[in-house]
């Protein structure tokens, strides 16, 4: 978080974060293209030719003012390909809170448990001073829609979050979309009470 008294500003940064085509750039493209374009910026997106995300995407919204400052959102995914561990961890940098999205489907468990397990060493070790259970933290568990999708409940009993907030979504259809967002935003601005 970053507050900017000058400006009235707060700047709180939000990464989706999780496996290769797990559904991380779907959520973001939804909210983009379902949100208010006053409050919001062009969706940036650096790609590889296969369309898949090489760097980055980032979406930039800004909502009603929170203790008389306006803040503002920077939404954040992170390539999901094994390659790209140091960008996910320089992605991940600074960041206020995190939404994992989870691949329901059941052949993706060990990557689903491979990328988490990434996650919490990233976090433990960003400087923060909070620990993983301490995060602003949101499991999305995505593709909910396919034939081969075990349920939320089992997903998340799956991955070891019980402490953790979760939703089933399906990020093509905006299912949960927003309220995932919605979520990891209000855990996100609680710490500023």
């Amino acid at each position: 978080m970053l507050i900017n008294q000058q400006r009235g500003e707060i700047n709180f940064k939000i990464v989706y974060y999780g496996v290769a085509e797990g559904g991380k750039t779907t959520n973001l493209e939804y909210i983009h293209s379902h949100i208010n374009p006053d409050q919001r910026t062009k969706l940036i997106s650096i790609k590889t030719e296969a369309d898949r995300t090489l760097y980055f995407d980032f979406l930039h919204i800004e909502l009603s003012a929170i203790n008389g400052l306006t803040p503002k959102f920077n939404f954040y995914t992170v390539p999901g390909q094994t390659v790209y561990s140091a960008s996910r961890k320089l992605v991940l940098r600074g960041a206020d809170g995190v939404v994992f999205v989870a691949d329901s489907q059941e052949q993706r468990l060990a990557d689903n448990h491979r990328s988490l397990a990434e996650l919490r060493v990233y976090l433990n070790g960003n400087g923060s001073g909070s620990s993983f259970t301490e995060f602003p933290f949101i499991l999305q568990c995505n593709k909910q829609d396919l034939p081969t999708a075990v349920s939320a409940e089992k997903l998340h009993e799956e991955l070891g979050l019980s402490a953790q907030p979760y939703f089933g979504s399906v990020a093509t259809a905006g299912d949960m979309v927003f309220d995932t967002m919605k979520a990891i935003i209000d855990r996100v601005t609680k710490r500023l009470s």
